[in-house]
């Protein structure tokens, strides 16, 4: 009688769902022919200064492992760029852990928050992996929808009356918001600060997109008046400075949570790579004009992608930050994920349906505008015949 290794994998990991974005790219990377819109991935690379800070590292023998928080020269770097850029502070000594990418902070930061039963807020279309890591820690994910006629905002009202019905005590939110590429007006982060510190919250607060906004200034929910003491900021260098092979993100919080993340940190990854801190050194030491290049890149295929999807009629909410666009699909008929996988095949162009944001996000789908701007407009073309057929 065979071995029956499924019956031994762990209930929770046999509950939650594989990453419906990887499996898009996984066909994508079958089909030479096609274009991508579904990794949410720069195309640019690594700025050479920043390579080069690396390659020196490697040559000057830094190949050992580094302290668990990150090497002291970072940590001094991440604390001055937070200062500077969104006037708020950190000790650098005892309030800053560096990752293995943003999504190791997601996973610390659930794994030392939540005990079993938690509930924790996650508003809605939201990034893929929050509601599993939620799971996987024993927690239970209480998602929140946003809709478009709000411009994807989660609203003071709805977040307080999902903290009250369900008994949260932490919150998890991400903007600029990866799929919609809403953001949070500083009068919007405000009416939520008020509801954190009203209902006694800790809020988790991902800004790997905050530096990739379009005409407005960033804002920190960690800045607002009595919130650094109550949110765990998580960033990272993948998105703006387009380093996401590096694997390096960040934490900023109190010392008693950095200290009990580092406890995780130490036992499951022990440091980020030592190359990888070398580079972001450089990177934001001298890298945030390089940043602005991109930026104001991604701006014009903004522009083109929004004004092409809605020529060909499908509605698109306008981005204001991240690099996704977010078009309802709703009149074609099709479900998102019908939409998603008839588009692939037919025209070899890759989306990702809405779906796999949660389920508010179903009649949408979401197209990364982080590629060439030739790729965009041949994608477009093809969406459109795509859609000439139905």
């Amino acid at each position: 009688m065979p071995f029956d290794c499924q019956s031994r994998i762990s209930k929770r990991v046999q509950e939650i769902p594989p990453s419906p974005i990887r499996r898009f790219f996984g066909l994508v990377e079958s089909m030479p022919d096609a274009i991508s819109l579904s990794i949410g991935e720069p195309d640019y690379v690594t700025p050479w200064r920043v390579r080069e800070a690396g390659i020196f590292s490697v040559e000057k023998g830094y190949t050992q492992y580094t302290h668990n928080r990150g090497i002291i020269e970072l940590r001094r770097e991440i604390a001055a760029y937070l200062a500077r850029r969104f006037s708020v502070e950190y000790d650098p000594e005892s309030e800053i852990l560096v990752t293995v990418g943003v999504s190791e902070g997601v996973d610390l930061v659930m794994r030392t928050l939540v005990n079993d039963g938690d509930k924790v807020v996650i508003p809605q279309p939201a990034y893929v992996a929050y509601p599993p890591t939620v799971t996987l820690a024993g927690g239970v994910p209480v998602c929140v929808d946003t809709y478009e006629e709000d411009r994807f905002q989660l609203t003071a009202e709805r977040f307080d009356r999902a903290v009250v019905e369900s008994g949260a005590t932490l919150a998890l939110i991400s903007y600029p918001n990866n799929p919609t590429g809403a953001i949070l007006p500083r009068e919007r982060q405000e009416e939520l600060a008020e509801v954190v510190r009203r209902r006694d919250l800790l809020l988790i607060s991902d800004e790997v997109y905050i530096e990739l906004t379009y005409g407005q200034t960033p804002v920190s929910f960690a800045s607002l008046p009595g919130m650094r003491e109550r949110t765990v900021l998580l960033s990272g260098f993948s998105k703006a400075f387009a380093m996401t092979g590096w694997r390096l993100g960040y934490v900023a919080a109190p010392a008693d949570i950095i200290e009990a993340m580092n406890k995780v940190h130490q036992y499951t990854c022990m440091c980020a790579p030592h190359l990888a801190q070398r580079a972001a050194v450089e990177a934001l030491q001298r890298g945030l004009s390089d940043v602005e290049h991109m930026r104001d890149d991604y701006n014009q295929r903004r522009r083109v992608i929004v004004n092409r999807l809605r020529d060909m009629g499908l509605p698109c909410f306008e981005p204001e930050g991240a690099f996704y666009a977010f078009p309802s699909i709703a009149g074609t008929g099709l479900t998102s994920i019908e939409f998603a996988e008839r588009l692939l095949t037919e025209q070899r162009v890759a989306v990702v349906h809405g779906s796999a944001f949660g389920e508010c996000g179903e009649g949408f789908i979401r197209c990364c505008y982080a590629t060439s701007m030739p790729k965009i407009e041949e994608a477009m073309i093809r969406m459109r015949q795509f859609l000439e057929t139905l």
